[in-house]
């Protein structure tokens, strides 16, 4: 039963749509615009700064939230253990953002979801994935490659930093749902036609 509530609250909190949601309060269906895609990075792009930074803080906060809730009701229970308990949370809510029940399971590619449950779980190495996506979108303004980039080496910090512990498989098939979920945009970058991230026009 306590599976159950952390795997179903999780998924909850992570499918809140907060990308279309946000665009929506500005009369705006954002699955009909730019990419079609309801994160953060779309609405920045369509929406502006302000607006893609709401979507990103929402999405990061749902992502710790899921995690944390997680480990609070394993903590009031007697099993899972809560760092057990966190892990799936993570999973789920990432689960709840890209395949959301609200819009037919078509949602975003999980990025600052992520971020947020890396918060909750992986603190030191959060920070070092940060570095690496500044690092690569800075360097390309490919915000797709910096994302893929920090996914790659997020299992690698774990490692470093942890060993082999569950965390690092944890976060190995966190990068694996990451990069599926970015398998059309390796596609355009390979092929050359991936956009490169600029300024919304004023």
């Amino acid at each position: 039963m306590t599976l159950f509530l952390i795997v179903l609250a999780s998924y909850l909190l992570g499918s809140i749509p907060t990308g279309f949601l946000v665009a929506r309060s500005r009369g705006m269906d954002i699955r009909r615009h730019g990419s079609g895609n309801i994160g953060a990075t779309n609405v920045f792009r369509i929406l502006g700064r302000k607006w893609g930074t709401l979507v990103f803080a929402g999405d990061v906060l749902k992502g710790a939230a899921a995690v944390r809730l997680g480990i609070f009701i394993a903590q009031h229970a007697v099993s899972p253990s809560p760092g057990l308990a966190g892990m799936l949370a993570a999973v789920c809510c990432v689960a709840g953002h890209c395949f959301p029940v609200w819009l037919g399971f078509k949602g975003g590619k999980g990025i600052a979801t992520s971020a947020g449950v890396l918060i909750g779980l992986v603190p030191p190495e959060t920070l070092i994935i940060l570095a690496t996506w500044l690092l690569v979108f800075y360097t390309t303004r490919y915000v797709s490659l910096a994302s893929i980039a920090a996914a790659l080496v997020l299992p690698v910090a774990v490692f470093l930093l942890r060993g082999p512990v569950p965390a690092f498989y944890f976060t190995l098939v966190m990068t694996i749902l990451v990069v599926w979920r970015h398998r059309t945009n390796v596609a355009r970058l390979l092929a050359g036609e991936e956009s490169r991230f600029a300024k919304k026009p004023k």
